[in-house]
């Protein structure tokens, strides 16, 4: 497996482009945000203690590009997004002895399982906000949203755990 650089971008595409505006690759356990939990005096912390450092990763790779690009400003429109998030397979996925290095015939090949993908989708969209664009709301179209395992051979699927996530300005839409 080829290595991949910690963080890839683009410049925003010319008009008619179907080239996103910012693509963003970050290398981390994607996490969900899940339930908060509230501790006394109005105070909501976080169930899940690997939202925050997923939140993170995602920030610090969304500020490393959009400070490289001279011309960058938060989006404020409306947004199409993609999404593809890369998972490590559970060792249970392998054979054993010799054979440890090949998959089970039983292997599912895809992460059917926990963390719910919706959930994922909001923490990473939160960590976004502010840096890429202005509010998550702004996004009103997914072109792709997936949960892979590291390795598969499809489009933005990374050989570590992270996610690859594309961003397109819509057209305003005029109506009459």
């Amino acid at each position: 497996m080829e290595s991949r650089p910690l963080v890839l971008a683009s410049v925003a595409p010319a008009a008619g482009s179907t080239a996103p505006a910012i693509t963003i690759t970050v290398h981390g356990l994607p996490a969900p945000q899940g339930s908060k939990r509230h501790v006394g005096n109005g105070v909501m912390i976080e169930s899940s203690k690997k939202v925050k450092p997923w939140r993170q990763d995602v920030k610090h790779a969304a500020l490393d590009i959009t400070e490289a690009l001279d011309d960058w400003t938060v989006l404020d429109g409306p947004l199409a997004v993609a999404m593809t998030f890369t998972f490590d397979r559970p060792k249970g996925h392998y054979r054993t002895g010799r054979n440890a290095h090949l998959l089970r015939d039983t292997a599912p090949t895809r992460p059917a399982g926990m963390p719910d993908l919706s959930k994922i989708v909001r923490s990473t969209e939160d960590a976004l906000t502010g840096v890429v664009w202005k509010d998550d709301a702004r996004v009103v179209e997914y072109r792709r949203l997936g949960k892979w395992y590291a390795g598969t051979a499809a489009a933005d699927v990374l050989a570590v755990p992270g996610c690859v996530i594309r961003v397109w300005p819509l057209a305003a839409e005029v109506t009459v």
